[in-house]
């Protein structure tokens, strides 16, 4: 049995329960991508190896951007025109499509190999500045 989408999106508790499960999967995915950064960086974990790093991060890393992206598109159905018309809303889905191939792409292949070059260091720059990017933004919806 169906429920009505009128009715979900007339439920007092929608809202806050989605932005909490999207807000708690940013910091679980960002958080488990940026550990990789870190350590490809050499800030952060000197006895683990980002290939390793990656691996054991990879599965919650996969689970928070799906829990992102269902519980976004659940906040975006709330109210449509107030999120797709606000330019804070705009450059957070840019930076988040860009952070999300990029994680997947060139970043994956980096961490992969680790070899602590500068391209590694770009790689994990771009990829921390590009989530700050997404968080800030995000930030920002409410004020634009």
């Amino acid at each position: 049995m169906a429920v009505p989408l009128d009715s979900v999106l007339e439920n007092d508790w929608l809202f806050p329960v989605a932005q909490c499960i999207h807000i708690l999967s940013f910091a679980l995915s960002i958080g488990t991508i940026t550990l990789v950064d870190l350590c490809l960086l050499g800030v952060a974990f000197p006895r683990e190896a980002a290939p390793q790093l990656l691996r054991s991060t990879g599965l919650w890393t996969l689970v928070g951007l799906v829990l992102i992206v269902f519980s976004g598109l659940t906040l975006f159905a709330t109210d449509p025109d107030q999120y797709y018309l606000n330019s804070a809303f705009q450059v957070k889905i840019g930076c988040l499509v860009v952070a999300i191939l990029l994680n997947y792409t060139i970043h994956r292949k980096v961490a992969k190999s680790a070899s602590g070059s500068a391209a590694d260091k770009f790689v994990a720059i771009s990829s921390i500045a590009l989530w700050i990017g997404v968080i800030f933004s995000g930030l920002f919806i409410g004020f634009a």
